[in-house]
């Protein structure tokens, strides 16, 4: 439940009463909402938006299960284009990160090999000029 779904926290208030016996005005005292507020999300149907949002986010926590939490938001959107899908990339990492599903990063130059930079060290002096053999290797030609 978040503070952009407007819907889900009518229905959280209406499930307080049902559920735990606890009355309207009182939940929404709690959670500093007004009356008129309550009503007019109370009843409002889910829209075709919302119901898309909630299927696109089913697939792509299956896609995510199915890979082992290893997808990130650019593979998962490949899959989701290849099986018929119109979303974009940051529409998915969206999604992604509202449902708290990361990618596992791939170790790359500095973090895969432990040296600084990402870069090799250097162990000959081949290739350089002699104005810069001087300088990196400290021997005068």
């Amino acid at each position: 439940m978040t503070e952009t779904d407007p819907a889900a926290l009518a229905a959280f208030i209406g499930n307080q009463r049902t559920e735990h016996h606890v009355p309207h005005r009182l939940t929404r005292q709690a959670l500093e909402m007004s009356e008129s507020w309550f009503y007019k999300w109370r009843d409002k149907p889910t829209t075709a938006r919302e119901v898309r949002r909630g299927q696109l986010a089913d697939a792509i926590r299956q896609i995510f299960e199915k890979s082992g939490s290893t997808y990130g938001s650019p593979k998962i959107w490949l899959i989701l284009v290849r099986e018929g899908w119109r979303v974009s990339v940051n529409n998915v990492a969206r999604l992604m990160a509202e449902l708290g599903l990361a990618g596992r990063k791939i170790l790359t130059g500095a973090g895969w090999t432990g040296l600084a930079n990402g870069r090799r060290p250097r162990t000959s002096c081949a290739g350089t000029s002699p104005r810069r053999l001087r300088t990196r290797c400290g021997a005068a030609t």
